[in-house]
């Protein structure tokens, strides 16, 4: 009798969590009146806590964990931020629409390098936020369909952000649980990298060969490169990479690369602009929403999903995690999806790679599946560019199985010749 007691306050606690969880979710879906997510999140996690399905102890350790996370987020925002200030991505838009030469082909080969590029370096957000208004008024300015270009930005925000281990909230979380180093999560997952790139540009090129017709308009010649600011970014990115087997956290070394961009933009630089570009209140949703799911796990659904989830990191295995990590992202969003997931996998570097090709090319497959693309959506809608809706499924139908067959087979492959699983 008592056990049976038990079950029931479990299976309750998991409902009233799982109820929890999708009110914070479908609240940072339509963000009403333009309220912040973590209106939702943080209360919701207090209620976790007050209401015994998450201990205080508990609930502190995930913050604790997810912290580093968190505060790293914060300071590559800045540091997209003061990049743009320095005019690397007005730089970049010209580079993009000089290689263009006149050719619709060509300019979605340099929107595609210079969003993988930034996608990897600067993370998703980059991508997103700073990126795609650019390329619109560079396919304005020329006179093509912005459509494959725009549809580019957000889709190598999502997949190509598999290549470094700060190049997507997800990937810091997948790191932290993998035991890999820097430079052996970037060997292990540059190549399936390449093939999602890759495989992505080849449906790119069919799926739009209508907008892709025709000539485009001659650019001006882009102006002088930022020479200081490219070469702050570029040893920063050396400096996650050397600094890492250290101990040194990657929110120190993205910290220190915004202050050096920051300093000869100083007289002009706003205490609070730099606060507000660090987006505190989406830091706050982050750790509400890592004790919701922590919720959602501690009361039975874990051990539901820990019995799904493969023990060996075969090519079956890494599929099938990979597929249902994808399901998941699509359901949940990509970023409780991978709270969900990485308990179960973090017994195998593979398996979490795995998790995290399912989290990072599965969003493409529909709006909800990643906050980045809830905010490409935003973005266009505000500039009267909005998606369609059909063409987007459509597009995420053509591209995700593929993607995720790619890169699964290119990770299964790579972790045969390390001798990693």
């Amino acid at each position: 009798m008592p056990g049976r007691r038990i079950g029931q306050r479990a299976a309750v606690f998991t409902i009233i969590a799982l109820v929890l969880l999708g009110a914070v979710l479908a609240f940072a879906v339509a963000r009403p009146r333009g309220l912040p997510e973590a209106v939702a999140a943080v209360p919701a996690a207090l209620i976790c806590v007050a209401g015994g399905l998450v201990t205080p102890r508990d609930a502190l350790h995930e913050v604790r964990e997810l912290l580093p996370t968190v505060l790293f987020l914060a300071a590559v925002l800045v540091l997209a931020h003061l990049a743009e200030e320095h005019g690397v991505f007005a730089w970049a838009g010209t580079a993009v629409a000089r290689f263009g030469r006149g050719r619709p082909q060509r300019l979605l080969t340099a929107v595609f390098a210079a969003a993988a590029v930034t996608t990897a370096v600067l993370s998703l957000d980059a991508t997103v936020v700073l990126l795609t208004p650019v390329v619109l008024t560079v396919a304005a300015r020329a006179g093509v369909r912005a459509r494959p270009h725009v549809y580019a930005c957000t889709h190598l925000a999502n997949s190509a952000s598999l290549l470094l281990p700060v190049s997507n909230l997800t990937n810091l979380l997948a790191f932290a649980a993998s035991g890999l180093s820097f430079a052996g999560f970037a060997a292990l997952m540059a190549v399936p990298w390449i093939a999602v790139v890759a495989v992505e540009y080849v449906i790119f090129r069919f799926f739009f060969a209508k907008d892709l017709d025709g000539r485009a308009s001659l650019p001006e010649p882009p102006g002088p490169a930022p020479k200081y600011a490219l070469v702050v970014l570029a040893l920063t990115l050396a400096a996650f990479a050397a600094l890492q087997p250290l101990g040194v956290e990657p929110a120190w070394v993205a910290a220190a690369g915004a202050v050096a961009l920051a300093v000869p933009l100083w007289p002009k630089l706003r205490v609070r602009t730099l606060v507000t570009e660090a987006n505190p209140m989406f830091c706050a949703f982050v750790l509400g929403l890592g004790v919701v799911v922590l919720a959602v796990r501690a009361n039975g659904l874990g051990d539901r999903i820990d019995a799904l989830v493969p023990r060996h990191a075969d090519l079956v295995g890494l599929l099938l995690v990979a597929g249902l990590a994808a399901v998941l992202a699509n359901l949940l969003n990509n970023l409780p999806a991978t709270l969900v997931l990485l308990p179960a996998a973090a017994h195998s570097p593979g398996l979490v790679l795995a998790v995290l090709i399912g989290v990072n090319v599965g969003p493409n497959l529909t709006y909800v599946g990643s906050l980045a693309t809830l905010l490409w959506r935003r973005i266009l809608h505000a500039r009267d560019a909005a998606p369609r809706t059909g063409e987007f499924l459509l597009l995420g139908l053509a591209t995700v199985p593929l993607c995720l067959i790619a890169a699964v087979v290119t990770l299964w492959a790579g972790l045969r010749l390390s001798g990693a699983s």
